[in-house]
């Protein structure tokens, strides 16, 4: 039970500490995930054209 209440308080006082982000904050965040994403699809892209090319040639 003491776990409990002390996650309890924990988060309560995470909670006060929030606040809402503000515009900029927030295009800017979601510019840099939109980014990693756009990165990672085209690595993952481009790693799956490079082994269809080679499974072509050595398959």
């Amino acid at each position: 039970m003491g776990k409990i209440i002390s996650f309890i308080l924990q988060s309560k006082r995470v909670w006060h500490i929030l606040r809402k982000p503000s515009s900029f904050e927030f295009k800017t965040v979601a510019k840099v995930s939109a980014i990693g994403i756009l990165i990672i699809g085209a690595l993952g892209f481009a790693v799956s054209d490079a082994v269809k090319i080679l499974s072509r040639i050595f398959g």
